[in-house]
């Protein structure tokens, strides 16, 4: 066989079996479902942290990636659950107080949630790193006490209202707390 024949014959040998060979996109993504299997595993809420990372777009392969993704992932969820909150209309003037409060209370965890996605975006090692941390950590704390006030609101009051709120701000509290979680990881 000539060379250029041989070269010729390596080439579609090459083509034909490049379906059959894994693919280093596969295999990242597969590294990048990994790291999120492996990290939810120890978090608060393990099934919630792998249902919402796992779907995440914005795929993570290392821990502050992961934190930053879950914090994307809580303050999209704390948004929705604040969107949901102002469209419902209470019975009475206590229940009606009350959902006033929850959604000023949710805007309040939405602020701490993106000044801590700021912070996390800016995060770098070295003399103010641990002041980054601190700063981070305190502001999801401030956000899940939002979240936890505004489940108090409604301890008093029954009914279809007080069953939705608590559903709705129970899964973002549960989602925050996760972030918190993945958050503390960085300070380690």
């Amino acid at each position: 066989m000539t060379t250029a024949a041989a070269a010729l014959h390596s080439c579609l040998l090459i083509l034909l079996l490049s379906p059959l060979l894994p693919s280093t996109t596969a295999a990242a993504n597969a590294t990048k479902h990994d790291l999120v299997r492996r990290s939810c595993v120890h978090a608060s809420f393990p099934e919630i942290c792998l249902r919402t990372l796992s779907s995440y777009g914005g795929a993570a392969s290392t821990p502050r990636e992961l934190a930053l993704a879950a914090v994307r992932v809580s303050l999209a969820d704390v948004r929705r659950a604040a969107d949901f909150l102002a469209q419902l209309k209470g019975d009475g003037r206590r229940e009606q107080g009350a959902l006033s409060d929850c959604v000023e209370q949710m805007g309040d965890s939405v602020e701490e949630l993106s000044k801590t996605l700021t912070a996390l975006q800016h995060l770098r090692r070295g003399g103010d790193f641990q002041w980054q941390m601190s700063n981070a950590e305190t502001w999801v704390s401030a956000a899940l006490t939002y979240e936890d006030t505004c489940l108090d609101g409604f301890k008093e009051i029954n009914g279809e209202v007080r069953a939705d709120v608590h559903r709705k701000i129970t899964n973002a509290a549960r989602v925050t707390s996760n972030a918190l979680y993945f958050i503390n990881l960085l300070d380690d």
